[in-house]
């Protein structure tokens, strides 16, 4: 009997480290975050804290609207992506999961084009995560 107590209870420690590995896997990291500009323009972004082999990000977009017509993905081995964005995004609003293409994705920078037509003292924050 005790043994089988203890059975169980090695199983349920194994099955919840398990699930605590594929839940922080599957986490977002942040990987830059950017204050922008007004009027139509462009920003790059350096990612310097975090490095990894990432999968897909997602933009956020908070304080102000943001009207982002295209990102383009730097990564270490010299290629790039392009991403067509074309999102007007509200305050506190986010991006569709944008997947990077090839095997070695570690990114180097990103950079943004933008408008936006807002006035107030408030300019809007991008933040990029990412995923492994």
């Amino acid at each position: 009997m005790k043994t089988k107590l203890i059975l169980s209870a090695i199983l349920f420690l194994v099955i919840t480290a398990a699930s605590y590995v594929s839940v922080k896997a599957q986490s977002w990291e942040v990987i830059g975050k950017k204050t922008v500009n007004y009027a139509v323009d462009h920003d790059e972004m350096i990612v310097t804290s975090a490095r990894g082999d990432f999968k897909a990000i997602k933009i956020r977009v908070t304080k102000a609207a943001l009207n982002m017509h295209r990102c383009v993905v730097h990564f270490g081995n010299g290629s790039q992506q392009e991403i067509e964005l074309k999102n007007n995004f509200a305050p506190g609003s986010e991006s569709r999961i944008i997947d990077l293409n090839g095997s070695d994705r570690v990114i180097n920078r990103i950079t943004f084009w933008y408008d936006t037509k807002n006035h107030a003292p408030r300019r809007a924050v991008v933040t990029v995560f990412a995923k492994n």
